[in-house]
């Protein structure tokens, strides 16, 4: 059993908050800064969340089994925050729907570096088997608290003026930057990590051999759910915040999430040791039951206490299936393989995920109703087939679950 110290933990929160609350900025609020600032179609949100994700894993892919090679987490850590920080900064320049989209993918690269890269990789040689639920449970609440900082934060701000996001795209990029300089002192790489000996092309492919899948089937056919349950997230995630203050009308959005994002969290902390205890198939059904009743009141809900609820639910599935899915998935990575490992994750949890969710969702709003706006230009309403699109994708789940994934206690 591996020692987790208070110096794991604080930099686990302390890395673990700050690169979530950068990655909610990207994946939330950067459809909301092209909707806002240049009028962006649900094909222009598509296409930034799909190159993001396709850069996303080709980086986490490369620098995962760099960072194996090379023996070490710490450093991509540290440096690659600094300058992931330094790239959100560049986003106060920005003047079109194009140069985002390029500038997403240069953010991407170091974030993945960093974050998908480096530190789910040294999550993974801290843990083991006896302390992977509570770690999971732990780190999977980061992106709900993240997306509640942000809206607080940003809650002080007229988004729809391009001073505020100016201020806000300095205050993320200083405190990511920031917290990479911090990374220096309080991260420390497992003793058990060592660089391998093979070559880097042979550490590169690793994980794709058809030999290393065979082996290691329960991990693939644990991803390829996952793939399936974030398609799911993906297809109403990139239009959230435009439903609420644009469908709903419900501009103080940030009053009604609040409440859920915290007590999803507080559940998540918990459900965590329940995979710890009962395995995979028994904490993850009720995740995936809980994304059902929050997508079907969506689909209905126009006031405030029933789209409260369906918000509850929803994150609750949402931040639970998460854990869940990041428990399996870590407990069955080889030992001292967690960063070449790390590409097949993020084609898992990314990739494939990020090029279908966002297409259908796309898709769904093609008829999509337009809005004037006060300049004369138009934007288009998300409306309740992003809840519908979701619905399907979990209820695929569902029925592909017992398929692939054997109901036992032991994981």
């Amino acid at each position: 059993m591996k020692k987790l110290d208070k110096k794991f933990w604080v930099a686990m929160l302390i890395f673990g908050l700050m690169g979530q609350i950068a990655w909610v900025v990207e994946n939330m609020y950067f459809n909301v800064f092209i909707y806002k600032m240049f009028h962006a179609s649900p094909a222009d949100i598509s296409a930034m969340v799909m190159a993001s994700a396709v850069v996303a894993a080709l980086t986490t892919i490369v620098m995962g089994a760099v960072s194996d090679k090379v023996g070490k987490r710490k450093a991509f850590m540290s440096v690659g925050y600094i300058i992931w920080g330094v790239s959100i900064i560049t986003f106060a320049y920005i003047k079109s729907v194009f140069m985002t989209i390029v500038m997403d993918c240069v953010m991407t690269y170091f974030g993945s570096t960093a974050n998908d890269a480096a530190y789910n990789a040294w999550l993974t040689d801290r843990g083991d088997e006896t302390n992977r639920g509570k770690i999971e449970g732990v780190n999977s609440m980061m992106p709900l608290i993240a997306i509640l900082v942000v809206f607080g934060g940003f809650m002080s701000f007229n988004l729809d003026t391009h001073e505020a996001w100016v201020k806000i795209y300095y205050i993320i990029g200083i405190a990511t930057t920031l917290i990479g300089v911090l990374g220096w002192f309080i991260i420390e790489d497992s003793e058990d990590l060592h660089p391998t000996e093979n070559s880097f092309g042979e550490t590169l492919v690793y994980s794709f051999r058809p030999s290393v899948i065979k082996e290691n089937s329960r991990l693939y056919l644990g991803l390829l759910n996952f793939a399936v349950f974030c398609i799911s997230i993906q297809i109403f995630m990139p239009y959230l915040l435009i439903y609420y203050e644009k469908t709903l009308g419900m501009t103080n959005y940030v009053l009604i999430m609040a409440p859920a994002i915290i007590v999803a969290a507080v559940i998540t902390v918990f459900y965590g040791r329940l995979y710890d205890s009962k395995g995979f198939m028994f904490s993850i059904v009720p995740s995936a039951l809980m994304l059902v009743c929050g997508y079907l009141m969506f689909c209905f809900a126009t006031a405030t206490a029933p789209v409260f609820i369906a918000s509850l639910l929803m994150m609750s599935g949402y931040l639970t299936g998460m854990a869940i899915f990041g428990a399996l998935i870590r407990d069955n990575i080889p030992e001292n393989r967690a960063g070449q490992f790390q590409g097949a994750r993020i084609i898992g949890q990314v990739f494939i995920p990020g090029l279908i969710g966002p297409a259908i969702g796309a898709w769904i709003l093609r008829d999509a109703e337009l809005i004037s706006n006060t300049d004369g230009t138009t934007s288009f309403l998300p409306d309740t087939g992003i809840w519908w699109g979701a619905l399907a994708a979990v209820i695929a789940l569902l029925i592909i679950l017992p398929l692939t994934m054997k109901r036992r206690t032991a994981r």
